[in-house]
């Protein structure tokens, strides 16, 4: 139970009661980079209604199946629920959605489609450099705008590093190649083996196309700068992904050595546990690209084929942080050491050591600090803390950089000192006339749903240009009395995070995935413990007699009738006046005030704002 208000002046910044407080006060479709209604499509399952829980998820993304596979699930950090216990189970809970009605459903094609509309075709055209998820999720809106956009992309298979760089232990080929088969049935053209700077110059698309988006992403490995990287056995992580990824096998040895301790790392450790074998093959047949996406489809490993590999005996993970210090999400964390990876923290690599050309070990020094007093990154080694960690391979996972050498200075694009291409953040347009640019190629290395979200604000960007029109996003926002006070699940605020099935780590063999998803009598439990923020308590001060009923009941303390003075920022009127104040950020919406209230001044609002509309959705 939350404490009671704390006593003296409650310090706020006063806020009209308009869209954006309202909007603001859905904390997780805030922490969504494409602005997905959460809660309404978790609370669609909790109802039962799935069709209205995929359409929501799907309205503001394209790829709504693989992000309910492999998103950062931003929308969970921000989750009120967690102030309770744990957050809502939100990506969980849109696989369960998709695959009842998405991509992956009987009647996916159909349903994936119904979430936009195409327009009118229109003559301007538009080229998409880079097919990951920011130039797919920019063909898609430029195809529902009208357009018939290009995309190249330098792989023989579309996806980028959905492709190449997520194993298909977490997102299966069969969901990501059904869900970019679904974007350029849109219309969208799709060329792959076009490597621009090699097969065609920037120049050449600008005199050809009427706008350019540049999305190439972040597709080569950093290098560290120690003595030893030369030697035979050190791998780069993006490459050893790709080649997993593509069916190479990689004669890793028996003791494989990781250094990172970010989410990349900790794939390649996994993958590393999975995908040794002595000596190598050669790659799986690429299937012909006839409709732009049979590729992507086929590079889902043979299971039976990938289960014979011998497997590294012993895989370590040497990270610069504490557990607690590293950039990983915490279930990758559990996940990774779950499945016997080992974590060595706090040390620093000083050297590979090997002998005739091959690696034998690493040579490190311990880490006294990883962060200066600001939080800046900024890491101090123990001088005299020598150590040897004996490896057959090291895998170097210390982060990824776009590789631009295929920009002219004559192209006018400026690069940033960091090496990446320079963009406005709101328009992502680049110092070059209509060029415009995103994703990793822009702002580093990102998580899934904000490459996303680069690619749809591009297209609106580009539809600005040359439509000179806004794209329509959503009806507009209202906020309506329900004519019922809603009621939660009885003993909602009881129920634990549902787990999320998953195969047990002692039979993880081989590349299927490893995440099986909720029944569904777990999503219906889990979806029930959303709280509901788009319902607001409301309150008609003309009606309110401060008698403290809803005080009383607040199981959570969160609404208070205290003295104006109390208040800092609000003036207080001549003589003595009290105040009715509501805590939003701890309000559970059990509605036990509204009952309570006797002239009925409390009272229960729906905000219909950012998000899908049941009726804005084709039936």
């Amino acid at each position: 139970m939350a404490e009671p208000l704390a006593e003296g002046p409650l310090r706020f910044a006063a806020r009209p009661a308009g869209p954006d407080w309202f909007e603001d006060n859905v904390p997780c479709m805030r922490a969504c980079p494409v602005l997905t209604n959460a809660g309404r499509y978790v609370t669609a399952i909790a109802q039962g209604d799935d069709l209205l829980a995929y359409r929501t998820a799907r309205l503001p993304n394209p790829f709504p199946s693989i992000c309910g596979r492999v998103c950062a699930a931003p929308c969970e950090t921000a989750c009120r629920r967690g102030a309770i216990d744990e957050p809502v189970a939100i990506r969980a809970l849109k696989r369960f959605a998709c695959e009842r009605c998405g991509i992956e459903s009987a009647a996916g094609d159909r349903v994936w489609r119904e979430a936009a509309r195409t327009a009118a075709p229109r003559p301007e055209r538009v080229v998409v450099v880079g097919a990951g998820p920011a130039g797919l999720a920019c063909a898609h809106d430029l195809a529902l705008a009208g357009f018939r956009p290009v995309v190249l992309d330098s792989a023989d298979r579309p996806g980028g590093m959905m492709a190449l760089g997520i194993p298909t232990y977490r997102l299966a080929r069969e969901v990501l190649g059904a869900e970019i088969r679904a974007i350029l049935d849109l219309g969208v053209e799709l060329r792959t083996g076009v490597a621009v700077g090699r097969d065609v110059s920037l120049a050449d698309l600008r005199a050809e196309f009427d706008a350019v988006f540049l999305a190439a992403g972040a597709m080569r490995s950093r290098d560290l700068q120690i003595p030893g990287t030369e030697l035979d056995g050190v791998l780069r992580a993006v490459e050893f992904l790709i080649n997993a990824n593509l069916g190479f096998r990689v004669s890793l040895g028996e003791r494989v050595l990781v250094i990172g301790g970010g989410n990349v790392a900790l794939d390649v450790a996994r993958t590393a546990l999975r995908a040794v074998a002595a000596g190598s093959a050669p790659p799986p047949a690429a299937a012909p690209i006839e409709d732009g996406v049979e590729a992507a489809a086929t590079t889902t490993l043979d299971a039976a084929r990938m289960a014979v590999r011998l497997g590294a005996r012993e895989v370590r993970a040497v990270a610069l942080e504490a557990r607690a210090e590293m950039p990983a999400f915490g279930f990758e964390i559990e996940e990774a050491e779950d499945e016997g990876v080992i974590l060595m923290h706090r040390l620093g690599p000083k050297r590979i050591l090997g002998s005739g050309g091959r690696v034998e070990g690493l040579e490190t020094l311990d880490v006294s600090q990883v962060f200066d007093a600001s939080g800046r990154f900024d890491p101090r080694f123990v001088p005299g803390t020598e150590s040897t960690i004996p490896c057959d391979t090291v895998i170097l996972a210390i982060g990824q950089t776009p590789d631009l050498s295929w920009l002219s200075p004559s192209d006018g694009v400026e690069i940033s000192p960091r090496g990446t291409i320079v963009a406005d953040r709101a328009s992502l347009a680049t110092s070059a006339p209509g060029v415009f640019a995103g994703g990793d190629a822009v702002f580093g290395p990102r998580n899934l749903i904000e490459a996303i979200s680069d690619g749809r604000r591009a297209a609106a960007s580009i539809r600005r240009l040359l439509a000179g029109a806004e794209p329509a996003i959503a009806p507009p926002s209202s906020l309506r009395s329900l004519p019922e006070v809603p009621r939660p699940v009885p003993g909602y605020d009881a129920v634990a995070r549902v787990p999320v099935p998953a195969v047990p780590h002692e039979r993880r063999i081989g590349m299927p995935e490893v995440e099986l998803g909720y029944t569904e009598e777990q999503a219906r439990l889990e979806g029930a413990r959303c709280l509901e923020c788009f319902d607001n308590v409301m309150l008609d001060p003309e009606l309110c007699i401060l008698c403290a009923g809803c005080v009383d009941v607040c199981p959570e303390h969160c609404i208070r009738i205290v003295d104006v003075s109390r208040l800092a920022g609000v003036e207080a009127p001549g003589g003595p006046a009290s105040a009715l104040v509501i805590q939003e950020d701890r309000c559970i919406r059990c509605a036990l005030c509204v009952d309570r209230c006797p002239p009925g001044a409390l009272w229960m609002g729906e905000w219909k704002g950012i998000g899908v509309l049941p009726e804005a959705v084709p039936a």
